[in-house]
């Protein structure tokens, strides 16, 4: 009898909050073969019964498993919206078991954060932390970084990246979170200098209104915003169909 191999783990996290984490890991979710877990540690700004993040993510990639560990009605901070609803605060042994959990039974396991790398998920724990007990050192885990395009990414990007090698994690690509149709001189500078100043490849472009798409419109286009290269080494069955294209 063997024992299944256990799945590659990215955290996917963002440089601030609102640059477009959710819909990257949409569209990551919707590119790869075969279907991934996606896991949401910590959500805030949503009642007992409303949709998250993770709804987004299903109604934009399909139908997948998807976890949510801890919830917090206001949308603040997940260590403040615990202590203002006098809800316990997030337990990172508990999230940690539920990403474990996730890789032994797929291949990829997408871990959606909460704002930027170094925002508290629990009484001291950010997503840093939970990467570092979740993530395998040598092996294809990394930590995704979703950037904005404007000014301000270049600094925002070295720092979370800075951040990311601190903990000993492996920076698996940069996404950046929406592309307008008429980018600004900033933004085109910054596409040509963020893997400069971060050592880090952009692996995927979003464009902006990709959430607006239609969900199927969103699962055809989706696999084209990232590198082809890239998103092969994450997804076997997809890089077995390229070889087989003639």
């Amino acid at each position: 009898m063997t024992t299944r191999e256990r799945g590659t783990v990215l955290a996917v996290t963002g440089t601030s909050t609102d640059v477009g984490k959710t819909v990257a890991t949409a569209a990551l979710a919707a590119s790869v073969r075969p279907e991934p877990a996606v896991c949401k540690p910590v959500q805030t700004g949503v009642g007992p019964d409303e949709p998250g993040d993770l709804a987004e993510v299903r109604r934009l990639a399909g139908v997948m498993t998807a976890v949510e560990s801890f919830r917090y009605p206001e949308p603040l901070a997940p260590d403040t919206a615990a202590r203002r609803a006098g809800m316990p605060l997030a337990d990172p042994a508990v999230i940690v078991r539920a990403v474990d959990d996730l890789a032994a039974t797929h291949d990829l396991v997408l871990v959606e954060g909460a704002g930027g790398v170094m925002v508290r998920l629990g009484e001291t724990a950010t997503i840093l932390d939970i990467a570092s007990a979740s993530l395998r050192p040598g092996t294809a885990d990394g930590v995704v970084v979703v950037v904005a395009p404007g000014l301000g990414a270049l600094n925002h990007a070295e720092l979370t990246v800075n951040a990311v090698r601190a903990r000993g994690l492996r920076p698996a690509g940069l996404v950046i979170g929406w592309w307008p149709d008429d980018p600004d001189l900033a933004m085109r500078c910054n596409r040509t200098d963020l893997p400069r100043v971060t050592g880090v490849p952009v692996v995927g472009v979003l464009p902006a209104g990709a959430a607006d798409l239609e969900p199927a419109d969103f699962r055809r286009h989706a696999p084209s915003w990232f590198d082809g290269e890239w998103l092969s080494a994450l997804s076997p069955t997809r890089s077995e169909q390229l070889v087989r294209t003639p």
